[in-house]
């Protein structure tokens, strides 16, 4: 059993996957750009909204991660039954779970003007709040049906509806932000709805993929006897994607709540903010996409209790996280100037992005080797202590030590940042030791 041939099969199964995950946070690139050019606080508005709601739609995305984990483990058993069991009832609970975070999103947005923000980006921002809510529904269903598509490896469907969602996007933002074509001049709120537009077309799309191809066909067939929601399969579900959940949200959580506090500094901090962190999470993508084909293949191995090919693929594809970080690494201290010009024209921004850049580059490595590992653990179903691990990481020492570094030591928006490098750094460590030393107590 050969690394790299192990390498080039979980990049096989990965670049569908990359390729649909950079399309999806191209959408938020995209409306991060096209709202930059209105003006900065529509911009900080727009920031203020995703770091609201980050939260609590990631651990939406989270419990779709229980979807594939299972239906993987059970297409790894060969057994077409359970993989649409599975499906099925992980498909109700991810919908019962968007609904829930979409009405809760949208009955607290006046939390928006509650949070020592600029009252002007705040008043902007409880509009767009709304259709941004609503359009998490479309979005978490979309994701549990791709979910299910890439653990049965097929992985290219989604990739090109993700991928035509992007010329969708900019040309209803187009219409709706700047009222072009006698539509009207919505500005922030044409962004919102546009957004919401585009993830219900691709999930209507990949729905009705999944329930007429013949690929998906054997899993759609017995229905009959298979779709039925059990209790205890929803448990199983929930043991997977409540800590994945928690684990994804806690991550994502720090850098919303990061920009949260950035944007008590000013408005133009808070614009800053979110074009450096549209970038890094532009180049995460591509880490998430390898975590995610790791996973698959770890958990189609476990499913037949092969470890000695667990091990295989693990290390493999932490060193293709390796590669990948140290290449976005120099890229992004390159080009640290030039990019957040794309996104706005007001020079203390640019200055300010280019600086949090620099530090964007430096956490790439343990960036893309912590969510590898993450990811790596999720598929032998090792997820509690990650969890433990991830919460210590970055809300017992990455934000506490970014909020000192940021004002009692006066760094601002950059020792946030560096507070965040130490958290990714700790969670490098403590994931990679921890899949290490579980993938080699099977000899």
């Amino acid at each position: 059993m050969h690394y790299k041939t192990e390498a080039r099969s979980t990049l096989k199964l990965a670049y569908p996957v990359i390729l649909g995950e950079l399309a999806q946070i191209s959408l938020h690139l995209i409306d991060t750009a096209m709202i930059g050019f209105v003006g900065y606080k529509e911009l900080a508005a727009a920031s203020l909204v995703l770091n609201v709601i980050n939260i609590p739609f990631i651990l939406g995305i989270g419990i779709t991660i229980s979807v594939a984990q299972m239906v993987s483990l059970a297409h790894g058993q060969y057994d077409k039954q359970l993989v649409s069991h599975f499906f099925f009832n992980g498909f109700w609970l991810c919908l019962i779970t968007a609904v829930i975070i979409s009405v809760a999103l949208i009955f607290g947005k006046g939390i928006l003007t509650h949070l020592g923000q600029d009252p002007e980006v705040a008043k902007l921002a409880e509009p767009f709040m709304t259709t941004m809510s609503l359009s998490i529904i479309p979005m978490v269903l979309f994701m549990a049906l791709k979910q299910f598509a890439d653990a049965l490896q097929y992985t290219k469907t989604a990739m090109a509806l993700s991928m035509s969602a992007i010329p969708i996007n900019v040309f209803l933002n187009w219409l709706l932000i700047y009222g072009n074509w006698g539509f009207p001049r919505l500005e922030l709120v044409g962004a919102g709805y546009a957004t919401l537009i585009t993830r219900t077309l691709i999930f209507l799309a990949l729905g009705y993929v999944v329930l007429n191809h013949r690929i998906f066909s054997k899993y759609v067939a017995v229905a009959q006897n298979q779709w039925k929601i059990r209790r205890q399969t929803l448990v199983q579900l929930l043991k997977i994607g409540i800590p994945s959940s928690l684990q994804i949200g806690m991550e994502a959580g720090a850098f919303a709540v990061s920009g949260i506090i950035i944007g008590t500094i000013g408005a133009k901090a808070q614009a800053a903010h979110q074009i450096a962190l549209s970038i890094a999470s532009f180049t995460f993508m591509v880490s998430l996409g390898l975590s995610q084909a790791g996973s698959i293949r770890v958990s189609h191995a476990f499913g037949a209790a092969a470890w000695p090919k667990i091990r295989v693929i693990g290390k493999s594809t932490m060193v293709l996280a390796l590669i990948y970080g140290c290449l976005t690494c120099v890229l992004l201290i390159v080009f640290k100037g030039q990019l957040p010009q794309i996104f706005n024209q007001d020079r203390e921004v640019v200055s300010i992005s280019a600086a949090l850049i620099f530090l964007a580059a430096v956490f790439q490595i343990p960036d893309a080797l912590q969510a590898t590992s993450s990811g790596l653990l999720r598929g032998i179903k090792d997820v509690n202590v990650p969890t433990v691990y991830i919460a210590i990481a970055y809300w017992v020492l990455g934000i506490p030590i970014g909020y000192v570094l940021a004002f009692p030591m006066g760094m601002g928006a950059n020792g946030i940042w560096l507070g965040l490098i130490i958290g990714l750094g700790v969670a490098c460590v403590f994931l990679t030791r921890r899949f290490l030393k579980m993938a080699g107590r099977h000899k």
